[in-house]
């Protein structure tokens, strides 16, 4: 990794990672949240968003959906006390939101603590690692309800056709999509990182954040630079810096060019098509 290439993704922002200390699998104390924010400051992130999970079907269980919260509230205050009185190199500026596990298609989502720093986006992913048939209509209904969902890591579902039909019509439907930097450094397996590179090649990813849950090292700047060598340098600065920044305004992503030639986006669909066992 270069300097010059470095300096494509200083200022990055992150927002999906599991740093809430002791609410689910990823940091378990305020100190290994306080050493994954040091992890992302020696990456160059100026932000980080952090977002533990959320079942969507609590929101429609008043106590437990209460229960949640307040346990999220607790470990946040926690966190917030302790970035504040940090007296080491500086750290990201954080905020909160939740990656929603969308076991409820339709959940109300009207507490700004599940939405990424209380703005109109959300982090939704789907359960058992599977797309539903039907996903779109979730997306629908977020839209529906003025809210703008975000697809976390859409490259480790497990039940893609060579096509991505079903997730072509999430896109249709309204969904942005976030990759996981780690995907294209193989770290969730040859088939997540082959759906990563078919959607980069095909200009769907809106994108790329960390999922990091405190555990090793963020993958974010490693990513970045192995697309930075393939020639996605405009892509990787859209991708870390310029369009997840937006999220923090309130806007919605800008475009993101197609990496590889026609040749390379067919070899990728073809590699796609072997792993599904599909001609």
């Amino acid at each position: 990794m270069t300097g010059g290439d470095a300096a494509l993704w200083q200022g990055f922002t992150d927002f999906h990672s599991h740093l809430f200390p002791a609410v689910d699998d990823g940091s378990q104390s305020v100190a290994q949240s306080l050493g994954a924010l040091a992890q992302f400051a020696g990456q160059g992130a100026a932000t980080c968003l952090t977002t533990p999970h959320f079942d969507a079907s609590l929101t429609k269980l008043p106590a437990a959906f209460a229960a949640r919260l307040e346990a999220f509230d607790a470990a946040w205050a926690a966190l917030e006390a302790a970035h504040a009185a940090y007296e080491g190199p500086a750290l990201p500026r954080i905020a909160r939101g939740v990656e929603l596990m969308l076991d409820d298609p339709d959940p109300d989502l009207s507490d700004a603590r599940l939405r990424l720093a209380g703005g109109p986006f959300v982090l939704v992913e789907f359960p058992a690692m599977q797309l539903p048939p039907n996903a779109e209509w979730a997306m629908h209904n977020l839209r529906r309800q003025g809210w703008r969902p975000i697809i976390a890591h859409p490259e480790r579902y497990r039940n893609h056709d060579a096509r991505l039909t079903v997730l072509s019509r999430c896109r249709a439907a309204g969904a942005h999509l976030q990759v996981n930097a780690g995907s294209f450094l193989g770290q969730h397996g040859e088939r997540a990182r082959t759906v990563a590179n078919v959607l980069l090649s095909l200009g769907w990813i809106d994108y790329l954040a960390s999922d990091f849950h405190a555990r090793g090292e963020p993958s974010t700047a490693k990513a970045a630079a192995l697309l930075a060598r393939r020639g996605a340098a405009a892509q990787v600065q859209r991708l870390t810096v310029e369009n997840p920044a937006r999220i923090l305004s309130g806007d919605g992503p800008l475009p993101v060019a197609p990496v590889e030639s026609v040749q390379a986006r067919s070899w990728w669909g073809r590699a796609l098509a072997r792993l599904l066992g599909e001609r």
